[in-house]
């Protein structure tokens, strides 16, 4: 506690730059416990960059803590880049201080001598990742909490190659920051004072619209009949989707696309939509009432960033079923690859990708298809890494999709991490091109499921918080780590630790075991949010022996997580 007080009152000190920061640091005062989770550790910056909750403290997202971190990835550049080669392009999203930290970050850029691009409105993440590559930057940074609740924000830290920055790169960074007094160290400069002398500038109109066309380009129609006509609903969740979406499905020639009136305007409140994630049922359930309203055919939502997409699809009864991430990436897959085989543009040798913890049927697609599967760690930014080495190789057009169980997609190689813009346009155009041919999607999964076997994959989430949480989750972990014979009714096979490395992939705090009767579980810690996450994957002759069997396992784990103390 002597720690965290002495940083407290430094803070009180040094703080005042920003009025709201300093009515909270004085509302803290004889509440240890809030100067405990405040300031018991920095705010960590790993590949995924920082997030954390706004507020006063080293743990929290503020203009000081975004500062630090400017100020080391513009020491990274300048140690690491030549002078011509300073360039950082910066992008935003709808969220509360958005606005306000990527005018901190890009006033530290340019009081150090880098040349800023940044997008004048709030724009998508994989808009930022094709910025840098287009205007060749030597980073990017997004300042985004993606799908998290209100009360977060972060600042998401892309390299040259438009992927979010490596464990290398990201170690590198780290050691720069950590060197930053946040009250010395920062190099300043008024921020419309670096406007007008230059060093700070808009990024042109023409790179947006590159974008766009670029996402078109991912077409697989090659001038087949669709049915255009249907309905669709489309929500961005007050983020930064709307303007792209809807765009791009006009140019494409969707007539009838509705949006969300109250999710349609950028709000970091998310005032309709307290955890705004299409992952969840909750955040579609305001969309869905819409598409009822409308009997719209198809339901689409982006987060906040607008990199993750979740759909729903009117059923004959008249209902809406949300597909998982998992089924909408099999559903995609699939298209991908019988429509590149119909239209003779499959690749020589064909390579899809995806995370270890995404379903094992698409392997079996795969298969079927003679497409080389690769399997990264969870994580978009290992798919945009592995594009990378297919371009180094001179394979990039090898790649043909990307996708990860959390609602990530990606058809081109145009960005390098996922997009939603890219996943609402696929998804409508393999929509639109069944229902020419009298198919939903309903109807299209279960013939996928009948040819390949049905596979049930959930994900659920425990939720460790503040400083007593987290070591209680490392506990957690650690007890997983030692030998595990059986989880709910299924032996152990085998486990694979990926803490050292395994298989040529990055060291991760990553646990998977391998079942009896087929099925696995995956265990790791978010690394984003103070939650431990499980994956449970089983394949049974149904739905229901499926879930019977899902649940008994979920059981099990649940069971042996709280024997833990």
């Amino acid at each position: 506690m002597g720690n965290t007080q002495a940083q407290y009152l430094l803070w009180r000190e040094k703080a005042t730059k920003d009025r709201m920061l300093q009515e909270e640091l004085m509302a803290m005062e004889n509440q240890p416990e809030r100067i405990e989770d405040a300031f018991y550790q920095e705010l960590a910056f790993g590949t995924g960059g920082l997030r954390g909750t706004l507020g006063a403290g080293t743990n929290r997202m503020n203009v000081y803590t975004v500062g630090k971190a400017s100020q080391g990835l513009a020491s990274y550049v300048c140690r690491n880049f030549a002078p011509e080669a300073r360039r950082i392009a910066i992008s935003r999203d709808s969220r509360i201080n958005s606005e306000l930290f990527a005018e901190t970050a890009a006033s530290v850029f340019a009081a150090n001598g880098i040349e800023v691009y940044i997008y004048p409105d709030i724009m998508p993440t994989p808009c930022l990742s094709y910025a840098v590559r287009a205007l060749h930057c030597a980073a990017g940074v997004m300042v985004t909490a993606s799908h998290n609740p209100a009360q977060y924000n972060g600042y998401k830290v892309y390299g040259p190659d438009g992927c979010q920055i490596t464990t290398e790169a990201a170690n590198a960074i780290e050691a720069e920051i950590n060197a930053v007094d946040p009250f010395v160290n920062v190099q300043d400069m008024d921020y419309e004072e670096a406007r007008i002398k230059g060093f700070v500038r808009d990024v042109p109109d023409e790179v947006f619209d590159a974008f766009l066309e670029e996402v078109k380009g991912q077409s697989l129609l090659y001038g087949d009949d669709v049915d255009q006509n249907a309905t669709i609903i489309y929500t961005p969740l007050n983020g930064t989707g709307r303007m792209p979406v809807t765009r791009i499905l006009a140019e494409s020639g969707y007539p009838n696309v509705y949006v969300v009136p109250e999710q349609e305007m950028p709000d970091g409140h998310f005032p309709t939509c307290p955890y705004p994630n299409p992952e969840i049922r909750e955040a579609m359930e305001l969309g869905i009432t819409v598409a009822k309203q409308k009997q719209a055919d198809l339901l689409v939502a982006t987060d906040p960033d607008c990199d993750r997409v979740g759909i729903a699809v009117r059923s004959e009864d008249g209902e809406y079923v949300l597909l998982t991430g998992n089924e909408t990436g099999i559903l995609l897959f699939d298209y991908i690859c019988h429509r590149r085989l119909a239209a003779g543009t499959m690749p020589e040798e064909p390579v899809a990708v995806k995370t270890i913890v995404t379903t094992d049927m698409a392997e079996r697609i795969a298969e079927n298809y003679g497409v080389k599967m690769v399997n990264v760690l969870t994580g978009f930014k290992y798919i945009g890494e592995t594009i990378g080495r297919l371009e180094e190789q001179g394979n990039e057009s090898s790649y043909i999709f990307g996708f990860e169980e959390s609602y990530g997609y990606l058809t081109g190689t145009y960005v390098r991490d996922k997009d939603a813009v890219d996943g609402v346009f696929m998804i409508c155009e393999m929509f639109a091109w069944y229902r020419e041919r009298g198919i939903s999607l309903l109807a299209q999964l279960e013939r996928l499921y009948k040819r390949y076997g049905y596979c049930l994959n959930t994900l659920h989430s425990t939720e460790f918080a503040g400083s007593a949480g987290f070591a209680h989750m490392q506990q957690v972990i650690g007890a997983l780590r030692t030998q595990m014979e059986q989880i709910g009714d299924r032996k152990v096979l085998r486990c694979y630790d990926y803490l050292p490395g395994l298989n040529g992939l990055p060291k991760s705090d990553v646990l998977k075991f391998i079942l009896e009767g087929g099925g696995s579980v995956v265990v790791r810690p978010s690394g984003t949010e103070p939650k431990l996450k499980v994956y449970i994957s089983i394949s049974a002759s149904d739905r229901e022996q499926a879930r019977i069997a899902e649940q008994k396992l979920y059981e099990g784990m649940t069971e042996i997580m709280s024997k833990v103390e």
